[in-house]
């Protein structure tokens, strides 16, 4: 088993979820989340971003390139950081589908759009509710 593989399953039972649990969070197969632990399937870059915000760690921790857990209170990251890294690597990533299909910058740029509205979304509805 690889140091991803044996991490992932360490940090998903350290949140307390299933591997099915896990999938349903990421949106992908249960089946794909027991490849990944087993070794037998890597996720590309859009899904290792969402195992560690799920998980709430970092993928230098994943990949076995450091030993911290998870994030701790002196390093919570703002999710305009987290936002502001995804979409980055959604505009740069090359091979990605969507919907079956090869991603057009259009999809792109619809995706990164739609993301940035519902933060600013949660951020009113907090807002307007007190907390």
């Amino acid at each position: 088993m690889s140091v991803f593989s044996e991490r992932l399953k360490d940090c998903r039972k350290r949140c307390g979820f299933t591997q099915r649990e896990l999938a349903n969070k990421l949106g992908v197969a249960s089946s794909a989340v027991g490849m990944y632990e087993q070794g037998r399937r890597e996720p590309d870059s859009t899904m290792l971003l969402k195992i560690c915000a799920v998980l709430n760690t970092t993928t230098d921790y994943l990949l076995g390139l450091d030993d911290g857990k998870s994030l701790n209170q002196n390093e919570n990251r703002n999710v305009s950081e987290v936002i502001d890294e995804f979409t980055e690597m959604l505009a740069n990533q090359s091979g990605l589908m969507f919907d079956g299909e090869p991603i057009t910058d259009d999809d792109r740029r619809k995706i990164i759009d739609a993301i940035r509205v519902a933060a600013a979304v949660a951020v009113n509805s907090r807002n307007r509710n007190g907390g």
